[in-house]
């Protein structure tokens, strides 16, 4: 999956919000490497925001945004997908000084199926890396 969008964290309460916009494509591959599927998605909600506490590890660069803004945490999404199927989309950020419990990457759902095997980013490889920027 690749993508990108906004959504409004709610100030207090339980973390949930339908401000919410975005998205991006998907694609699917069977265990051969073979292609199954291929699309789009949007993002129709927010599920729940959490932020954890987080340091952008010394030298690193962010060209999404402010260094100042960026944070790790984990949003739970809600989408559709260009064929119609639905699911939810998690993505994670971990930074230096975040709970090893946060995980870094993204997973999905769709339809009845959980895409729960995530890919640990690779030094030196611009891949499997997300990013929370706050205003």
């Amino acid at each position: 999956m690749t993508g990108s969008g906004t959504f409004v964290a709610p100030a207090g309460g339980d973390g949930t919000s339908s401000a919410a916009t975005g998205g991006g494509t998907w694609h699917t591959f069977n265990a051969g490497g073979t292609s199954t599927r291929s699309g789009t998605y949007s993002v129709i909600g927010l599920v729940r925001w959490e932020s954890a506490s987080d340091t952008l590890p010394p030298g690193t660069v962010d060209d999404i945004g402010n260094r100042a803004d960026l944070r790790a945490g984990l949003a739970v999404l809600r989408i559709e997908y260009s064929d119609g199927s639905a699911g939810v989309l998690v993505v994670s950020c971990h930074l230096d000084g975040t709970p090893d419990s946060v995980f870094e990457g993204v997973t999905a759902s769709k339809g009845f199926v959980d895409y729960f095997n995530r890919q640990a980013p690779v030094g030196g490889v611009d891949a499997d890396r997300t990013a929370f920027h706050v205003q």
